[in-house]
């Protein structure tokens, strides 16, 4: 979907953008970082937040679609090996930068500059992909998206859920009363990341800003102005988080943490063409509309970063 730059959707969708990257900052969005709490801490706080973001996402499309303002869902691809190939080479990107997509942004939000390199790599990767992968590229679905089939009495209970479930993030248990500040404790911050995800999906479409890169390294992005601005909107919203919440700190980069970045993005590029979808896209479109390519390649990824990290911990640290 276009939308005019000079248009109160626009103005809207950037707004969006800019809360996704706030919340990114505070939220529980890094596959990596919900990986590595499972290994070292022995909880699933992060991906437990994730689910129920993907649940949110759910109810609020379904919402939207009883509504009559989402006409149709997003289509899907083939379940097939390279779809696990996929969900590897994204494992193994997104360790190898200590970061997934999500994790990218709050990192350059932060002020750690050396992240830039990692958007730089998913572009390089999706370029190389063509001549690389020519053979493995996926099959789009011909059907519906298996949440389109679900009945629309559900849309009412999920309403439901969300009034109570709204009630309890603002309410604060150590005040009397509702505090708008709950909000941005981790879990909670990343359900809002879901809620504003869901408006923009309306409001512009499906959006990613990896989508971006691989539409450009494509030759094919028509809404690439659009595109790009709601790309700085993100970035401008996770720099004022990472500012507010104290995390921010401008550092120099050195070479090493760069060519990590820049290697760790061009195998999350090729991991997304293969799939197809990133670790945003996933979580946030795939998962929520019930796709089974999606939870499978979240599955091998997950599945990849908790055998990587126990590598390193084996082989490469005392």
């Amino acid at each position: 979907m276009t939308i005019p730059v000079a248009s109160a959707a626009f103005l809207l969708a950037a707004i969006c953008a800019a809360l996704m990257g706030f919340a990114i900052q505070r939220g529980a969005t890094c596959m990596v970082a919900a990986v590595n709490e499972i290994v070292h801490d022995r909880k699933p706080n992060r991906l437990l937040a994730m689910a129920e973001t993907s649940l949110w996402v759910a109810g609020g499309l379904l919402t939207a679609r009883a509504l009559g303002v989402l006409p149709q869902f997003p289509g899907g691809f083939a379940l097939t090996g390279w779809t696990l190939l996929g969900g590897a080479l994204l494992g193994v990107g997104a360790q190898i930068n200590r970061a997934c997509v999500f994790g990218s942004v709050a990192h350059i939000g932060s002020g750690n500059i050396a992240y830039l390199t990692s958007p730089f790599g998913f572009y390089v990767g999706a370029v190389t992909f063509a001549p690389l992968f020519a053979a493995m590229r996926p099959e789009p679905m011909a059907t519906l998206a298996p949440a389109s089939t679900l009945p629309m009495w559900l849309a009412p209970l999920f309403l439901a859920y969300a009034v109570w479930r709204l009630v309890t993030i603002f309410r604060d248990p150590r005040r009397e009363g509702f505090h708008w500040r709950t909000v941005w404790r981790p879990h909670e911050a990343t359900i809002f990341i879901g809620i504003n995800f869901v408006i923009l999906f309306v409001v512009a479409g499906a959006w990613a800003y990896t989508d971006l890169f691989i539409q450009l390294a494509a030759g094919m992005a028509p809404a690439a102005v659009v595109q790009s601005l709601l790309l700085l909107a993100l970035l401008v919203g996770a720099s004022i988080g990472g500012w507010t919440a104290g995390a921010f700190n401008w550092r120099w980069p050195n070479w090493r943490l760069m060519l990590r970045c820049f290697l760790g993005g061009m195998l999350m590029g090729w991991g997304s063409l293969l799939i197809p979808g990133s670790n945003d896209g996933l979580i946030l479109v795939g998962l929520p509309l019930l796709w089974s390519y999606a939870w499978v390649a979240v599955l091998v990824m997950c599945v990849t970063i908790w055998a990587a990290i126990l590598a390193e911990r084996r082989f490469l640290r005392p």
